[in-house]
């Protein structure tokens, strides 16, 4: 197996300037070709065993780079996201606090009405903006476990919210009137 690993790793080495030229002009500069290429070379050594019996190394890393490309665009698009809102002016803890404001106010009173688990997670993870894996941590499960918790949770207060506001729900619960009737 380490006599596989260290054929991968001098096939690939060899073989750098040729990825780094093929990464280039899809990254948009040849720094972001270097950090994607890095990026990858790190993520192919700890998966080099899965490269299958005669399948090429160089073949396998130009999926791997291929991928590396499309997770770089991704960060790269979210990022630039990022930044229109700020240029904006509107920052993203205001259209927070404005979704807030317009989401339906029964969602807070049916909440408690959840099994304990449900609520707390919702409550952590929906409300309050804490991260899976600090909501897990404190929950003493795993992060996986938490996202599934998390997945149930939300769930039931469909349900719940469906079964109290009925049709108020099918239009997004915004501007809710069905606590008024």
């Amino acid at each position: 197996m380490a006599k596989k690993a260290e054929q991968t790793l001098e096939t690939l080495l060899a073989n750098h300037d040729r990825f780094l030229r093929f990464l280039e002009p899809r990254a948009g500069s040849r720094e972001a070709a270097e950090d994607v290429l890095q990026a990858a070379f790190v993520k192919g050594l700890t998966k080099a065993q899965d490269i299958q019996d005669g399948e090429s190394a160089v073949a396998w890393f130009y999926r791997l780079l291929r991928n590396a490309l499309i997770d770089h665009h991704r960060r790269r698009a979210a990022e630039k996201r990022r930044l229109e809102v700020h240029a904006s002016g509107l920052s993203e803890a205001d259209e927070d606090e404005a979704l807030r404001e317009t989401v339906c106010e029964c969602m807070g009173e049916l909440i408690p009405l959840l099994k304990p688990e449900y609520a707390t997670v919702l409550r952590r993870a929906e409300l309050e903006g804490a991260s899976l894996q600090t909501v897990a941590g404190e929950l003493g499960i795993t992060a996986n476990n938490a996202g599934v918790r998390l997945h149930r949770a939300r769930a039931a207060l469909k349900k719940k919210l469906e079964d109290a506001c009925g049709t108020c729900t099918e239009h997004g619960c915004l501007r809710c009137s069905c606590a008024e009737g």
